[in-house]
Formats: C-alpha cells, structure tokens, sequence
C-alpha cells in the first residue's frame, strides 16, 4: 500500500494519501518522476492530504515539495514528523 506520493526526489517532504496514519507506522512512498519505492516510519499521526518529513531539518531550511521551493522551516522537524503550518512557513513574508 502506498501512504503517501513525492514528485522529485530531492523532495523533503511527501502528500499522506491514506486515512489512518498512527504514530509509529511504516510508511511507503512513491517517488513519482522516478518510479521508486521509498519508506518512512511516521513520529505522529498525520491525517489525509497533510505532508510528512522526509528528513530532519532545523528552522531555516528549504522544505521542497513537487521539486519547487515551497517554504522554510520555522521548528525543528524530524523525519516522520507532521509537517504543516506550525513548522513550516512561506518565504513570501
């Protein structure tokens, strides 16, 4: 089963696409421009259509999503970790 999609990747973090993400599971993704298989085990629920992090990152960081720039980190996130406004914020402001 797959749980959640990535574009590129250099992608640092991925869309869940299944209900039911728990802390602790075993998460397996698909790197969509590469046709490959890629896991992560999840540090907190995340609910459907939210983003999970692929790696550790500090505030700062480049998050990237879809291969584009999609926002800087703002709180220390770790792999697995839910990965949605309150840690990651726009560049625009």
């Amino acid at each position: 089963m797959i749980h959640f999609v990535l574009h590129d990747a250099k992608d640092t973090v991925a869309v869940v696409v299944t209900e039911g993400v728990k802390a602790g599971m075993t998460l397996n993704g698909w790197i969509m421009d590469e046709d490959k298989a890629t896991q992560v085990v999840a540090r907190q629920d995340i609910p459907i259509g939210h983003k999970v992090a692929l790696k550790d990152m500090s505030p700062g960081d480049t998050v990237w999503k879809y291969g584009i720039d999609m926002g800087k980190v703002v709180a220390p996130i770790q792999a697995g970790e839910h990965a949605h406004v309150h840690n990651i914020k726009t560049k625009r402001w």
